[in-house]
């Protein structure tokens, strides 16, 4: 056998896909039915009821971990906002703090966003304008070539300010929803119920909506730079 076939590297597999029905199934529904069906003293009782129901979006983050090899920030600060909550409600805190924690994390995230574009390193970039998504490489090089450089970084600070004001009504919904919901105190059924009402209730009425902001940023982000860099959509979005 020679000694290039031995040497030839093996092909890189490409990163799994994420599963979007697994993840709504662990992260929103299962918890969901736990906490609104499950959680009566008859069964598994308030406390276990949070305990078994927060488990499965905790185990999901884990899984996210083993599967891509490295830490994906996203599930991790899932895994961060669900301990919290379940810590809350085991402790029995005031419905209040629930609220609090909910809008507190989109809203970092909106004040970042905005603080990082005096940064060398805007989170637009991350969010948004990444080489998962964009060929940036070739979208780097048609800008230099057009010398549109300038206009394109006042893209990238409008496109910051959609994507922030995205996390803004994110934290304002988290928080009208947990305040309107969690009303019934802590270590109760009643409790349980609303904390799964707010689960269930927070894809379509937070999600969603903030969902569609940031997808208006992205298209925005994309016909700009269409038209600073004079390339096809195909040339654009990364291949992979």
């Amino acid at each position: 056998m020679s000694n290039s076939a031995t040497n030839t590297p093996t092909p890189k597999r490409p990163p799994q896909r994420e599963n979007l029905l697994l993840n709504i199934l662990l992260n929103i529904v299962i918890p969901t039915i736990i906490l609104t069906r499950f959680s009566g003293e008859d069964r598994l009782g308030p406390q276990l009821g949070i305990i078994v129901a927060l488990a499965f979006p905790i185990a999901y983050g884990i899984r996210d971990y083993f599967r891509a090899h490295k830490i994906n920030f996203f599930s991790a600060l899932g895994v961060v906002s669900v301990t919290l909550t379940g810590g809350m409600s085991l402790l029995e805190l005031d419905p209040q703090y629930i609220a609090i924690k909910e809008a507190a994390i989109p809203g970092i995230f909106g004040l970042a966003t905005l603080i990082s574009l005096k940064t060398k390193y805007p989170l637009v970039r991350t969010f948004l304008y990444n080489d998962m998504v964009l060929a940036t490489e070739k979208i780097e090089l048609a800008l230099t070539e057009n010398g549109t450089k300038p206009e394109f970084e006042k893209t990238l600070v409008r496109a910051s300010w959609m994507l922030a004001g995205s996390f803004l009504l994110s934290s304002i919904l988290n928080y009208g929803l947990a305040r309107y919901l969690l009303v019934s105190p802590p270590g109760t059924e009643e409790f349980n119920a609303e904390l799964g009402k707010m689960t269930a209730l927070s894809f379509p009425v937070i999600a969603v909506p903030a969902t569609i902001i940031m997808m208006f940023a992205l298209f925005y982000l994309f016909r700009n730079i269409k038209r600073l860099t004079q390339l096809d959509l195909e040339d654009i979005v990364q291949s992979q």
